[in-house]
């Protein structure tokens, strides 16, 4: 596969999980009291087409860090290793969430009655996320590979992460901003990663269109 197409591919990837995220955010706030089944299960549906996309992405990101710089593979796969974890931890956590919607017979609230997604989603994530965007950042900036902006914005993003780790200590009512599993350590924290994933998708595609291939540098040396 050519540098060209993996770049786009990478974006693409990244465009479709930021967009998927988009719109499940909002399916979170539809209902004050326990959600219809439809709803959650919906939700759940959406996220896990977004994680899927992500993990295509964060593959095709630490190729791309390999074939810029190959000196800096290390931190393309700490970014890799890192951002497959926060899509596994998440996935469970779905994955517990419809389970327990499935099983009863009566609507339910998960981000409340399913009390072990509440540091999965919250503490765990957030400290797995901040390592993957500060790797990520890292990788931006030391090879070049996208414009300096994503790589500052994914470190500003790391420390918001970081800030959301000790929320653990905060109880579990989604009502306050910074519970373990309140709107602030998860929704708005999503929120934010997917629209700056969604820059970032889009910057990572449109740069496929300054990637100099080895036919086209050999014709400009010839003239």
């Amino acid at each position: 596969m050519s540098e060209t197409v993996a770049r786009r591919l990478t974006g693409l990837t990244a465009v479709i999980a930021a967009v998927a995220l988009i719109v499940q955010v909002p399916l979170y706030f539809l209902y004050s009291g326990p959600p219809p089944d439809a709803n959650v299960l919906s939700r759940l549906l959406i996220g896990i087409v977004a994680l899927a996309s992500l993990i295509v992405f964060v593959t095709g990101f630490r190729e791309l860090v390999k074939r810029v710089s190959p000196a800096h593979e290390w931190v393309g796969s700490i970014a890799f290793a890192t951002g497959l974890v926060y899509a596994t931890i998440t996935l469970v956590s779905m994955g517990l969430e419809a389970g327990a919607v499935i099983a009863v017979d009566h609507p339910i609230d998960p981000t409340i009655d399913v009390s072990g997604t509440y540091i999965l989603y919250g503490s765990i994530s957030r400290l797995m996320l901040a390592l993957f965007l500060t790797a990520l950042g890292h990788a931006v900036i030391r090879t070049h590979l996208l414009p300096r902006w994503t790589g500052r914005s994914a470190y500003v993003l790391a420390g918001l992460s970081l800030a959301f780790v000790p929320s653990l200590f905060f109880g579990n009512d989604p009502s306050f901003f910074y519970a373990a599993n309140g709107w602030g350590t998860t929704a708005l924290m999503g929120a934010i990663l997917s629209y700056w994933l969604l820059a970032l998708g889009i910057c990572t595609y449109r740069s496929a269109a300054r990637v100099v291939t080895p036919a086209a540098d050999a014709a400009a040396l010839g003239h």
